[in-house]
């Protein structure tokens, strides 16, 4: 457990810093598209292979359709939330978006307590709201170019705030959802990823060919994409495992104790420094840990 969470901490903290080393001119020569796509299919095959490692007398047993449709309507919310962050970025400059996506952790913490009928004591709310103002203060500041202006201004429009509300409430019920299927189905995870993966791989290629964007499928690809297709399927995986046998709220803080990776690697490759909004990210995010797990 504890090798899969770090593992999983290093892979959302690089994710960020694997992008700008994409970038051509200071702009993403590929599409996102392509790579949801191929993140999901490397998933797919994955699952695929351990369920031939692991449970291959499973390969010809008779699944019911009531097993498999569930995973749908959970593939769809979350191709919705990948299409709603790409929209946002029009109504919103990419500051606002990272400092109220944190928000997100609110929306999926109620959505938790209420159809999964955990019970959260205000010690662990507490906790939670610790981690929304970890993540508040990290994107408000926490790093700085030393060449930029250091006062950060904020914009978004009423449209903004309204896709930003949707985003926040689809990411929450997306993971509880998939969560809530995961542990009440009596099947193994890795059957249950070959369904969820599936279904993600087939509606992401219809976004693809949807969307008709020009140039080729593989278009602008470097090997800097495929350490991120690759590192993004591993983290899906880990993530299954997590909400099959854990809870959301462990995904949610390894997606906050990942502000340090990102920090790390964002001083160590672009020269960024860290500011004081960044020391108080992380004692936010060590006070959190203590008051909800109890650990010093």
């Amino acid at each position: 457990w504890g090798l899969m969470l770090v593992l999983s901490v290093v892979i959302y903290g690089s994710h960020a810093p694997l992008l700008t080393l994409c970038k051509v001119d200071g702009t993403i020569p590929f599409s996102s598209t392509s790579v949801v796509v191929l993140v999901e299919l490397t998933k797919l095959v994955f699952s695929f292979l351990f369920l031939l490692a692991w449970d291959r007398e499973l390969l010809g047993v008779a699944v019911s359709w009531r097993h498999v449709v569930p995973f749908a309507l959970s593939a769809l919310l979350y191709a919705a939330n990948n299409n709603l962050v790409v929209h946002m970025q029009l109504f919103m400059d990419p500051s606002t978006y990272q400092v109220l996506s944190n928000l997100k952790i609110v929306s999926t913490a109620l959505l938790y307590s209420l159809f999964l009928r955990q019970r959260l004591s205000a010690r662990k709310w507490l906790a939670l709201f610790l981690l929304v103002a970890a993540g508040g203060s990290y994107s408000c500041g926490g790093l700085q170019d030393p060449g930029s202006p250091s006062k950060m201004q904020l914009h978004i429009t009423l449209v903004g705030l309204l896709l930003i509300s949707v985003y926040c409430l689809i990411s929450g019920l997306s993971a509880v959802y998939t969560e809530a299927i995961l542990k009440t189905q009596a099947l193994p995870l890795s059957l249950q990823n070959l369904f969820l993966y599936f279904f993600g791989v087939l509606l992401n290629l219809i976004g693809y060919f949807w969307s008709s964007m020009e140039g080729g499928f593989l278009e602008g690809f470097s090997s800097w994409v495929l350490v991120i297709v690759v590192s993004q399927a591993l983290n899906g995986l880990i993530m299954s495992v997590v909400m099959k046998h854990s809870s959301n709220i462990t995904r949610l803080f390894v997606i906050s104790c990942s502000i340090l990776v990102n920090a790390l690697l964002s001083v160590a490759l672009f020269n960024l420094q860290l500011t004081l909004l960044f020391f108080i990210a992380i004692s936010c995010i060590g006070l959190a840990v203590h008051l909800y797990y109890g650990l010093t």
